[in-house]
């Protein structure tokens, strides 16, 4: 059912995180920047919690290789659900950017780990996975998706 509505496109501006992907996993994630509450609620209910992959972007910027956990990550307790993404990692700081994304396919459901050391060998895991379903000619076609050119002054459109 997670992949009835894929591939999904969504764009939203970029905001705060909760800063701990770098720090205490040792993963280039992104998880200092995450899309709003909105954003995250406008998704269709068939795109349940887990571990996605896909294409991302921030602004009119080059398109890069995604890893995508939509839930609450039990790990961390988080009450809310939320949209974490792992690769890529930008380096400048983008928050309030526009972030467009493609969710293509599904690696897994999201679960809680038994300790820190299992969570990153997952979260390496399904970046090599998400590396190997992208590398797929019928992916990358999804790289070049007019979807990612933004107009100039243009707005975030959900």
């Amino acid at each position: 059912a997670a992949v009835r509505h894929l591939p999904y496109f969504c764009r939203g501006e970029v905001m705060k995180g909760f800063g701990r992907g770098s720090k205490e996993l040792g993963i280039p994630t992104d998880e200092r920047a995450n899309f709003s509450e909105q954003v995250v609620e406008s998704f269709p209910s068939s795109i349940s919690t887990g571990t996605y992959y896909g294409w991302a972007c921030v602004g009119n910027g080059d398109v890069h290789k995604m890893v995508l956990i939509i839930g609450c990550n039990p790990f961390y307790k988080n009450i809310k659900k939320s949209v974490v993404r792992i690769l890529p990692y930008f380096k400048d700081n983008f928050y309030g950017e526009i972030l467009s994304i493609v969710i293509i396919g599904y690696i897994r459901p999201e679960k809680n780990f038994s300790s820190l050391e299992a969570l990153i060998s997952a979260i390496q895991e399904d970046t090599v996975e998400a590396k190997r379903q992208l590398d797929l000619p019928e992916h990358l076609k999804l790289k070049e998706d007019n979807f990612f050119h933004l107009p100039e002054g243009k707005t975030i459109n959900h």
